[in-house]
């Protein structure tokens, strides 16, 4: 059982009722939110081309970490088309896979609605360079790399719920219970949707657990979040990891170690010879991880020491 490697279209056929139990156990737990309710409209006013005033930095009232945060997360998901053809070209049409590829994308939907409308509304960041940072990044769009169905369905396993943490802790970040709320509502819709991801390749696991922790080490040895290619990226990935919005520990702690633990990877014993190998390979991948996390914190504590005592100066002088 071990060694058998199925088709994507066998492992569609095979999982389809498990997709099935998802979608309704999704539909039963979701909750419909309109995006209108989260947005504070009386803040608003019009830009020049309506007789108003356009953005000014002093304006916004977001930090420059917030900032970063609030674009990478909206950029990250009004880049949906991409994300859509890649499930769509990977699941079904028909049946428990159509209908959760159409659910999915229409709850997506209202994030980067949501998002967009509470910062151009409150003028939290310049909606020009935004507009122009969402046209560069949706035209370059996006792919998991390998095209498989189980490469896809792991991947969105913990990039739902990496976008979760980033999202929550954005929303704390903001330093305004408005933002906050917003983001722990949109935060709630990607921990469901990490789930249906979940028991599906936990699902495949049981089918063919050597194929899927193939798939499963790829994934998290190549692992990238989806802004990467966006502009400004680097820069801002490292305001929202010193920041603590999302830095590898987060991804370690929060994210790999909880799904791994959720499907038992390291206490199963029905992996072949072939996943046996993948199954050391991770755990190497982990312990340096684990590492590179440790590294980083310590290179922040430093870093924030040193700030810490400049301000110090700064301030008796």
């Amino acid at each position: 059982m071990a060694n058998r490697e199925l088709t994507d279209r066998e492992l569609l056929h095979e999982l389809e009722g498990v997709a099935e139990e998802n979608v309704n156990r999704h539909l039963s737990m979701s909750k419909d939110w309109n995006p209108h309710d989260y947005v504070p409209w009386d803040d608003g006013s019009n830009f020049a081309a309506l007789s108003g005033i356009d953005w000014d930095p002093e304006q916004s009232k977001l930090s420059e970490t917030a900032r970063a945060a609030m674009i990478t997360n909206l950029l990250t998901e009004d880049n949906l088309p991409a994300y859509h053809r890649e499930i769509a070209q990977n699941f079904s049409r028909d049946g428990a896979w159509g209908t959760w590829v159409g659910r999915w994308t229409a709850e997506e939907n209202r994030h980067s609605v949501v998002m967009r409308d509470y910062l151009v509304v409150t003028r939290g960041v310049d909606p020009v360079a935004l507009e122009n940072a969402r046209m560069d990044h949706m035209t370059q769009g996006f792919e998991v790399g390998g095209g498989s169905m189980l490469d896809s369905v792991s991947y969105v396993t913990f990039q739902e719920l990496a976008t979760r943490v980033s999202h929550r802790n954005t929303g704390k970040a903001c330093g305004d219970p408005i933002a906050d709320r917003m983001l722990a509502r949109v935060a709630a819709d990607e921990n469901l949707h990490m789930m249906f991801y979940r028991n599906i390749v936990g699902a495949a696991l049981d089918l063919s657990p050597d194929q899927t922790i193939a798939a499963i080490y790829k994934v998290l040895s190549n692992f990238q979040m989806p802004g990467a290619k966006m502009q400004n990226f680097r820069r801002n990935a490292v305001l929202i990891a010193k920041g603590s919005i999302y830095d590898l520990r987060q991804h370690l702690d929060d994210v790999v170690l909880p799904v791994l633990r959720k499907w038992d990877i390291f206490q199963r014993d029905d992996f072949g010879p072939d996943g046996e190998r993948y199954r050391e390979e991770l755990a190497g991948f982990l312990h340096t991880l684990e590492d590179k996390a440790t590294r980083f914190e310590q290179s922040r504590d430093r870093a924030l020491a040193r700030e810490a005592r400049r301000g110090e100066r700064i301030a008796a002088l």
